[in-house]
């Protein structure tokens, strides 16, 4: 299998095979996010598309277009009832289309 592809799944998956994986869903907008700057971690709930919540820390700023972002893709690792993701890439309505080259150079 090729390292470096990350398999897509869903939260049920993630908590249990405990691989680094991508996820796709969407920011629980009622429970807000939050960036603490001292820790550098970005906080918020998401669900996946089974409806299944989780709390997502992320090491780094709040992405640009977080908040208009229709679905979010979260790369990382479930541990211990939270998701700590390494990446966050953002789908925008496509009226934002032009702002997608910088999801791209994620590098990780």
């Amino acid at each position: 299998l090729n390292g470096s592809k990350i398999e897509y799944t869903n939260l049920t998956a993630a908590k249990t095979n405990g691989r680094k994986v991508q996820v796709k869903g969407t920011w629980v907008k009622e429970k807000g996010a939050e960036y603490n700057s001292t820790s550098n971690l970005f906080t918020f709930t998401m669900t996946d598309e089974n409806k299944q919540e989780v709390k997502v820390i992320f090491e780094g700023a709040r992405p640009n277009n977080f908040d208009i972002a229709e679905s979010i893709v979260v790369k990382g690792r479930y541990e211990a009832g939270e998701f700590h993701a390494t990446d966050i890439l953002t789908k925008c309505p496509s009226k934002y289309e032009g702002n997608v080259e910088q999801l791209k150079n994620t590098g990780k």
